[in-house]
C-alpha cells in the first residue's frame, strides 16, 4: 500500500508502520497525560484513560480528501480494498509494540509521572481513527474481537462513506460517524469524495447506525464561515440516524490543512457553544453534557442518559467487555457510569490560556486549566486505575 518514500515521510512524523496497511502512532493527549498536563476530552466525557490509549488504523486507503484533515501525509486513494491482507492478531501485536517503543522516552523523564508512564504500559483503550478509514479492512470484525478478548476498548471513527461495512459490523464499545456537512453540496465541497453516490452512502450509513444498539455518536467538526450553517438540515440527518451522543468540535488550524483552509476558518470555543446552542433547538431528544475547552468541543447527549443523580455518559468498562464477550445482546445504557463533571462554564478558549505564554497560534496554543488532571481522583472506584 505504501512505497519506501512514504513510508519515510511518515516515520518522519512519528508515526510507525505495522505490517503492509496499518499505521500507529501517540497521540498528544497521551504524553500529556503522561506528564500531568491533563486528559483528553474523551476522558472528561466518557471516561477514557488518556495515557492507556492506543490510536491506530487497520487502514492507510481513504476515499475522501478532507479539506479539514490536518494529516501532513494524505492515504493512499482507492475506492475498494485491493491489496493485500494482513492478519488482525499480528497487527494488534505490532500497534501495542511501536507504541510502547514511541513512549519509551518518557520513562525517565522528569516531566513525567511515574504511575502514569507504568500504566501506560497496559493498553486499555484504541482509537481505530488515526487516519485512513479503518472500516475498509476486510478483517476488522475478527480484530475487534480480538481487542475485546485482551480488555480493550474499541472506540472506531467513519465517515460514512460504506455503509454496508456499518451494518455488518459488530458491536464496539463506540461507533462514531463524522458528519461534515448538512447538505449535498457543502459536503462535497468539504469532503472531496471519490464516490458519486456520497450522500446516498451517507444517509444510508446514518439509516444503518440507528439499527446499532451499542453506543453511537456522530462528531460534527465544525470549519467557521464554511458548515456551520443549517442547523436544522444537520438536525434532520442526526434524527435519522439516532445516535447516543454527539460531539460538536472546532476545526484546528494546523498540519497539511493550512495549505486548503485559513485560520479563519478555526471557530473559538464559544463559537462552537453558540452552534450547539442552536443545534439543540431542532434535537429535543438531546441536551448539551459538558465541554472541554482546549479541544473545543461540546458533547450531547440523548436525555435518557440522565437519571436521578445526573448524567451518565462515562463507560463502565468491565460491564462492556463481559458484555461483549457474553454472546448476549445488549444496549448502550447496559455499560454506563456517572459523569463526574458536567455544565458548559462559559469561559473561552483565551480564558484558559492567560496563565503561558502562548506560542504561534494564541487559539491553539492554550494551557488547560480545567483540572481534568485531578477531576477523576475521586470518581474512580478502582484507586489503581488512572
Amino acid at each position: 500500500m505504501l512505497d519506501p518514500e512514504a513510508i519515510a515521510r511518515l516515520e518522519k512524523q512519528q508515526y510507525r508502520i505495522v505490517g503492509s496497511h496499518s499505521a500507529v502512532k501517540v497521540c498528544g493527549w497521551t504524553k500529556k497525560l503522561i506528564k500531568g498536563e491533563g486528559g483528553c476530552y474523551k476522558l472528561k466525557f466518557y471516561g477514557i484513560m488518556s495515557h492507556q490509549c492506543l490510536q491506530m488504523t487497520p487502514s492507510m486507503s481513504c476515499a475522501n480528501r478532507c479539506t479539514f484533515c490536518w494529516r501532513g501525509y494524505k492515504a493512499p486513494v482507492a475506492k475498494n480494498w485491493k491489496w493485500s491482507v494482513d492478519d488482525p492478531k499480528e497487527i494488534i501485536d505490532g500497534s501495542i509494540a511501536h507504541h510502547h517503543d514511541l513512549l519509551v522516552g518518557l520513562k525517565g523523564s522528569p516531566k513525567s509521572d511515574k504511575q502514569a508512564y507504568e500504566q501506560s504500559c497496559h493498553v486499555k483503550h484504541v482509537a481505530l481513527s488515526l487516519t485512513g478509514e479503518p472500516i475498509t479492512y476486510p478483517r476488522l470484525n475478527e480484530m475487534i474481537d480480538e481487542f475485546h478478548k485482551r480488555g480493550i476498548s474499541t472506540f472506531l471513527v467513519t465517515n460514512a462513506t460504506y455503509p454496508e461495512q456499518i451494518k455488518n459490523l459488530k458491536p464496539v464499545t463506540q461507533l462514531y460517524i463524522s458528519l461534515d456537512a448538512p447538505t449535498r453540496d457543502l459536503l462535497k465541497e468539504i469532503d472531496r469524495p471519490l464516490f458519486p453516490d456520497y450522500w446516498e452512502r451517507l444517509n444510508k450509513s446514518l439509516e444503518y447506525m440507528s439499527q446499532k444498539a451499542s453506543r453511537t455518536c456522530i462528531r460534527l467538526t465544525v470549519l467557521k464561515g464554511v458548515n456551520d450553517v443549517h442547523p436544522k438540515e444537520y438536525a434532520r440527518l442526526i434524527a435519522k440516524a439516532k445516535p447516543d451522543f454527539l460531539e460538536i468540535k472546532g476545526y484546528m488550524f494546523i498540519g497539511a490543512s493550512r495549505q486548503r483552509l485559513t485560520i479563519e476558518n478555526m471557530p473559538w470555543h464559544r463559537d462552537i457553544v453558540a452552534f450547539s446552542k442552536e443545534l439543540m433547538k431542532f434535537l429535543t431528544d438531546y441536551d448539551i453534557v459538558a465541554e472541554h475547552i482546549p479541544s473545543r468541543v461540546v458533547m450531547c447527549a440523548r436525555k435518557e442518559f440522565k437519571k436521578a443523580d445526573g448524567w451518565h455518559t462515562w463507560i463502565d468498562f468491565d460491564a462492556f467487555h463481559e458484555l461483549s464477550t457474553s454472546g448476549r445482546d445488549f444496549s448502550a445504557l447496559d455499560y454506563v457510569r456517572k459523569t463526574p463533571q458536567t455544565g458548559i462554564s462559559g469561559k473561552d478558549t483565551l480564558d484558559v490560556s492567560k496563565s503561558k505564554p502562548l506560542k504561534v497560534l494564541p487559539q491553539v496554543s492554550v494551557n488547560e486549566n480545567e483540572q481534568e488532571v485531578d477531576f477523576w481522583k475521586g470518581s474512580q472506584e478502582d484507586d489503581q486505575t488512572l
